[in-house]
């Protein structure tokens, strides 16, 4: 079937108050969280109308599209739902075998919607291109191919794509773009010498380097072959048809033996054959006692008994602090420290470094005195 590719163009608009309360729009296919991926919507602003266009194709003839449309007043928190069926028909006008892309550079998508500028671009077309039959096949915001969003000065737009579909072949002035002076000036960022560049730019300033000619007579459809699915992939379309009732039931006990029973009796048994080793087969202190000389035993208790002995010795003795650890004089009074052991203390105790009373031609250090 050949389909009529239109624009259905419907205008959410607000309720005329005198308040102009903000109001949002939220669309969506009737059951389904989302719109169809043909139809989009778009509004600037709570205080602006709502725009809802698309570009159907043929697999859509037939079928009516349920929209439900639901509004939100930002102020009284009020809520009002709307229904809209979208009946998509097929007619015998199309297909229109030449078609031609432009970019306008100072439209937006919704200027660009509104039926007089659509009908002054159409009008500016026929008259450079001439056909018999002229219609607009699809509209696309620059953003959705691609394009950033311009900065908020300058008054500047973000751009968009009509594609317009005539009967007869393009025109000369359309042709001008594919020269080889006009492609060349395209590679370095300047704009091509266009003859009929003077009917648009009153009104829409097109970027001819991005303009796109089609024939479709010439366009040779490719054929992608898949691959056979095998048994396990489910068929493209219809609807999953789960097994009946009357299958038969498995029995997991064999593989719950394998799994778990199995590795946990092989786990006991390896348990029980270290206990056994580790417990029952140990020599002892007795046994090892009888295999053992009576000399080795006589002299390795000797040695435990001296090792207590002279542990015991040392808790109970009180030595000083040797000297060498001590100042030899105050470092603030220059005094002579006394020695911290008597003239008749022990000489093998004594420390390393001599008792200050044993020291010859000691030196006293004068204090100093403050001045005045």
């Amino acid at each position: 079937l050949v389909m009529r590719r239109w624009f259905p163009q419907y205008v959410l608009g607000k309720k005329c108050d005198a308040s102009n309360d903000p109001i949002t729009f939220n669309t969506n296919l009737m059951g389904y969280p989302d719109r169809p991926g043909w139809l989009r919507y778009i509004q600037r602003t709570p205080h602006s109308d709502g725009v809802l266009y698309g570009s159907p194709t043929a697999e859509h003839v037939g079928k009516p599209t349920v929209i439900e449309i639901t509004a939100y007043n930002r102020r009284t928190f009020e809520t009002a739902r709307h229904n809209l069926v979208i009946n998509i028909m097929a007619t015998e006008e199309f297909p229109l075998p030449f078609q031609a892309e432009f970019y306008i550079k100072n439209m937006n998508v919704e200027e660009m919607l509104a039926s007089e500028v659509l009908g002054d671009f159409l009008g500016a077309v026929k008259n450079v291109w001439q056909p018999e039959r002229l219609n607009a096949i699809n509209i696309t915001s620059a953003l959705d191919r691609g394009g950033r969003v311009p900065l908020p000065i300058n008054n500047l737009k973000e751009g968009v794509y009509v594609m317009v579909g005539a009967d007869v072949p393009f025109s000369s002035c359309l042709r001008e773009v594919e020269s080889p002076h006009n492609q060349l000036r395209c590679s370095q960022e300047m704009e091509p010498v266009i003859s009929c560049d003077k009917k648009f730019r009153a009104q829409f300033h097109i970027d001819w380097c991005k303009i796109s000619l089609v024939d479709i007579n010439k366009v040779v459809p490719v054929y992608i072959t898949r691959p056979d699915p095998g048994t396990g992939i489910l068929p493209e379309f219809g609807e999953y048809n789960p097994p009946s009732e009357s299958l038969k039931s498995r029995d997991y006990f064999s593989d719950f033996l394998i799994t778990l029973a199995v590795p946990s009796a092989v786990a006991l048994v390896l348990f029980f054959i270290l206990g056994y080793t580790m417990c029952c087969r140990r020599e002892g202190v007795e046994k090892r006692n009888m295999q053992t000389p009576d000399i080795q035993l006589v002299h390795h208790s000797s040695i435990q008994k001296s090792t207590k002995e002279l542990r015991s010795m040392s808790k109970n003795r009180e030595i000083s602090w040797p000297l060498s650890t001590l100042p030899v004089f105050n470092p603030v009074s220059g005094e002579v420290v006394p020695p911290i052991h008597p003239d008749n203390y022990e000489t093998t105790s004594m420390p390393l470094m001599q008792t200050q009373t044993n020291l010859q031609n000691q030196i006293t250090i004068p204090q100093q005195r403050p001045s005045g």
